[in-house]
């Protein structure tokens, strides 16, 4: 593995231990010849994924951006990083178990949606405010009573006859 703050070629493994409840070993990485001390993460990928955007453009599947949409609406939320880890790695391995090499853009928000519902309500409607492009604080509202989502953050059950 290179090393990223001088480019040698070479880097040696100091650490390995398993990460993400073993779907993942971190490894602790120096360089000989700077010194310096990096983490890697290393996952098995079963295949290439491509992401299907709205407009009929194709990019490929990127993990991190999946990370840090989520990692953005759980800002200043107090959740456990690991939480959203596993959150995020639930995500990829359903995405890869559809057994489609293209993967709609509406798909992986729904599931994103899903999961950020029973993780924090707060991030869920962060989260949704982008995704379905919210545009006036009515958009906020509406939302929130279609999603019946109760102040205490649990969601609600319907009641009999809705």
């Amino acid at each position: 593995m290179r090393c990223p703050f001088c480019s040698h070629d070479d880097t040696q493994v100091k650490d390995s231990r398993p990460a993400e409840d073993g779907a993942a070993i971190r490894r602790r990485r120096q360089c000989p010849s700077c010194g310096a001390r990096f983490t890697t993460f290393e996952r098995v990928q079963l295949r290439e994924l491509t992401v299907l955007k709205k407009g009929g453009r194709r990019a490929p599947f990127d993990r991190h951006k999946l990370e840090r949409s989520v990692q953005l609406a759980a800002q200043k939320r107090n959740i456990d990083p690991e939480r959203i880890e596993q959150m995020v790695s639930g995500i990829v391995r359903r995405l890869e178990s559809l057994g489609e090499p293209e993967i709609p853009s509406e798909k992986i928000g729904e599931l994103v949606m899903d999961a950020l519902k029973n993780l924090d309500p707060v991030a869920y409607v962060r989260y949704a405010s982008v995704y379905r492009d919210f545009r006036e604080v009515g958009d906020f509202s509406q939302f929130i009573s279609g999603e019946k989502l109760s102040p205490k953050g649990k969601t609600e059950k319907p009641k009999d006859g809705e």
